[in-house]
């Protein structure tokens, strides 16, 4: 009988539990990336982040799992959003004048105002 899972390629497994947690980016050193609960982070000044200003731009968290996103698909980069109509937007905005987009009924209201 054949298995209803797809066949996933060789390193799949290992990639999913260790892709972007390397423990040598935390300066605790932790071996299970911690989960970033903070909306806003230390700056030098105004402007003056290092790496991380707001959880919505970016955050370790989420760097994680765009780095292991990335490496399970074969990607050079992952990108995760903090709303479904950012990921749109992103999208919208590759497309050119004269492209078109198909979309069902029951799109998100946001999304679909937006389209009209």
């Amino acid at each position: 009988m054949e298995s209803a899972f797809k066949k996933q390629p060789s390193g799949f497994a290992t990639k999913a539990i260790h892709s972007g947690q390397s423990p040598s980016q935390w300066s605790s050193r932790c071996i299970v990336p911690p989960i970033s609960l903070s909306t806003t982070f230390k700056q030098k000044g105004p402007g003056e982040h290092e790496g991380y200003e707001y959880s919505r731009s970016g955050n370790p968290t989420r760097n994680v799992l765009e780095s292991c996103l990335a490496a399970l698909e074969g990607g050079k980069y992952g990108l995760t959003f903090s709303s479904g109509l950012g990921a749109a937007m992103t999208v919208f905005s590759m497309l050119s004048n004269g492209d078109h987009i198909v979309v069902g009924d029951d799109v998100y209201g946001g999304t679909g105002r937006l389209l009209r």
